[in-house]
Parts: structure tokens; C-alpha cells; sequence
């Protein structure tokens, strides 16, 4: 089945072109509006907006042309969702593809306990089915889709250094959601597929799930996107496991004393519940580590550990980020290495004066 690239996760338009070129790779699932219709324009024939969007400027847009009304589709949830469609069109006649999503949250207790992201209000086949038919009453409108994202499995590391307790536990709940979501998303297609027989896909999954959700008969492709930068807080994967693609570099501009060295920059965290698995750790030279006391900061991080005595005012460390694309939004360009040579630079989203959040 075919892989649905995240752009989320990658943020540079050239990156998406290689990986689209490999077999296995077929569309995209951006994160907004505007970046949908940028990379429609650029040429990106299929792009899946997996968020509901409220960008009225960008609406209006996308139903006056009927190129990006061919090539975008968008997440919905709520009738009202449309209702600000339509107040948005201004003018514009095009039918807009949409795509619903279900919540793959696992409840236990009667409701009680919710295990995963509070994404859709949608959880019941039944309630996509009512979507589904307000959808085709309605002029203007076709349904293509539905997603279905886990990301209390595709985005939730199960082998935690040091826990193992923990990371048996987090084993045992995901695979009893794996086969709840299972068996409602197969009971939710059904029941969507009987209001709408042309639906023309259902995605699920991610990096963290893939081969899981690939294995759905339900489900006709895959999304994936941080698997290809390897960010470190995919180490914590019994499923994945992959090579650090993605690092970036800080000079050394200071050396404060023995066995401490400080370099320039360094605070980027990443997005999610504040906690020390949201830091960027130094990489290369192996054996550096932040100092507790200040973290990676925002015009200096100072870094601790025996290699930093062999560190010359200057010299290089490496870093890996927590999370994939949002690395990007801090340098305008990756360099493209082969060996030891740089083959390409090819700008982010931000090198091209792109910022979508």
C-alpha cells in the first residue's frame, strides 16, 4: 500500500519531490490551508490537508480554481466545518474534496479512560455515516476519504531506556488498541463506503504504526513522514528502528573549564507536553550532555563531558532534534550529503519564506 508522505515532517519542497519519486510513495498530508495550495501550485498533484482549517482567504481560493480544487483535500469533522466553507467561497463555484476523520482514541471504563490525542469528535461508525450523508446533500461537496491517525501507537515510543515496567505496559495498551481500532475503523469504512461506494481512500497509520495499519484490509495507504529524518524520539520503537538522517551543528565559541565547552545557540524544542524528551541532545563527539541546570539555551548551551577537553574554539557538535520537521523551521536549508561530500542544499519551507504555524 502506498505511503502518504506528512510534509509536517519534512517542511522542504525538494525532500518531498525525491521521496515522491521513490517507488512505494504516492501524495502528501499537509498541515495547513496556504501550504496546501503553495504545494499545489508547485505541482504536487495530491495533497491531503489532515487538519480542519478555518483560513477563509485560503477557502476562497481553493473554490475559484479548479486546479486546486482538483488536487487539494480537506479534513472535516462538523457540518459547521462546511457551513464556514461555504460562507468563505466568495463566489468561487468549484466542488471541494473532502475527507473525514474518525478519533482512534481507545476508551476503557465505560468512557472514562481515553488513551490517545483528542483529535476528531467522531469516533462512532454511525456518526461518520450521518457526516457522510450531510456531506451528500449538500451541493458543492464530494467526499473522497477518511483518515483515521493512531497516534497513541504511530506516536508513543514503547521501549523507554531504563523503564521497562513502563514500557510493557505501553506494549500491552497498545496492542489492545491496535485491535479495537482495528476492528471500528473495518465497522466505520463499511458504513461509510454504504453512503458514499466512490470513496477513493482511507488512510491511517504512521511512522510508529505502518506495518500495523498497512496490514488493515480497510485501509488503502499509509501515512509516514518522520521516519525518514529519524528524529530521537523514534529510538524508543520496538517497531522502527532507522540511522539518524537528520543533525545539525553549533560551533564551539567557548570553553568555561574542564570537561565543559559552550556552543552558540541550541534552544529548539519540540512541540508537545513540556519535558526533557522535547530538548535536542548533542550527538557527535559521543559523550557530551546538557548541563541540568540551563538545558539547551537560546544564544548559548553549555555541554558537559570528557570529549569536551578535546574541543578547540570553533569545532563542530552535532545535535539531533526530538521531533522531525520542526527542525526546519529554524535553519533556512539542509545540506544533502553523500559520504564526505555535500552533493546539494535545498531550502526549508522557512528558506523560502514559508512559515504555515
Amino acid at each position: 500500500k502506498p505511503i502518504r508522505v506528512a510534509s509536517k515532517s519534512v517542511r522542504c519542497r525538494a525532500l518531498l519531490e525525491r521521496v515522491l519519486a521513490r517507488d512505494g510513495f504516492a501524495g502528501i498530508m499537509s498541515y495547513t490551508l496556504a501550504e496546501s495550495l503553495w504545494l499545489a501550485r508547485s505541482g504536487f498533484e495530491d495533497v491531503l490537508l489532515a487538519y480542519p482549517s478555518a483560513d477563509r482567504e485560503a477557502f476562497a481560493l481553493l473554490a475559484g480554481d479548479p486546479k486546486l480544487a482538483g488536487a487539494v483535500t480537506v479534513m472535516v469533522d462538523d457540518v459547521r466545518q462546511l457551513d464556514l466553507i461555504d460562507a468563505a467561497r466568495s463566489g468561487g463555484g468549484e466542488e471541494i474534496r473532502v475527507c473525514l476523520e474518525l478519533d482512534t482514541a481507545l476508551r476503557l471504563l465505560g468512557g472514562r479512560v481515553r488513551i490517545g490525542a483528542r483529535r476528531s469528535p467522531l469516533s462512532a461508525p454511525a456518526q461518520l455515516a450521518d457526516l457522510a450523508r450531510a456531506i451528500g446533500r449538500r451541493p458543492g461537496f464530494r467526499l473522497v476519504g477518511l483518515m483515521a491517525y493512531e497516534a497513541h501507537v504511530a506516536g508513543v515510543g514503547d521501549r523507554l531506556a531504563g523503564r521497562p515496567l513502563r514500557s510493557r505496559t505501553i506494549r500491552l495498551v497498545q496492542a489492545a488498541a491496535r485491535r479495537e481500532l482495528a476492528a471500528r475503523r473495518a465497522e466505520t469504512v463499511r458504513a461509510v463506503r454504504a453512503v458514499a461506494p466512490d470513496l477513493e481512500f482511507v488512510n491511517g497509520g504512521g511512522t510508529g504504526s505502518v506495518q500495523y495499519t498497512a496490514a488493515e484490509d480497510a485501509v488503502t495507504e499509509v501515512a509516514a513522514g518522520s521516519g525518514l529524518y529519524v528524529p530521537r524520539l523514534f529510538d524508543n520503537y520496538t517497531s522502527f528502528q532507522g540511522r539518524p538522517a537528520a543533525l545539525f551543528a553549533l560551533p564551539v565559541v567557548r570553553r568555561p573549564g574542564v570537561g565543559v565547552v559552550t556552543v552558540s545557540g541550541g534552544g529548539y524544542p519540540a512541540s508537545g507536553a513540556a519535558g526533557k524528551d522535547r530538548s535536542p541532545v548533542p550527538y557527535l563527539p559521543a559523550g557530551l550532555r546538557l548541563d541540568a541546570q540551563e538545558g539547551a539555551g537560546e544564544v548559548q548551551t553549555p555541554l558537559l563531558g570528557q570529549p569536551a577537553d578535546d574541543l578547540l574554539i570553533g569545532d563542530k557538535v552535532w545535535f539531533r532534534h526530538a521531533k522531525a520537521g520542526e527542525l526546519c523551521e529554524r535553519f533556512e536549508a539542509l545540506h544533502l550529503v553523500d559520504g564526505d561530500r555535500i552533493v546539494e542544499t535545498a531550502p526549508t519551507y522557512r528558506g523560502e519564506g514559508r512559515t504555515f504555524l
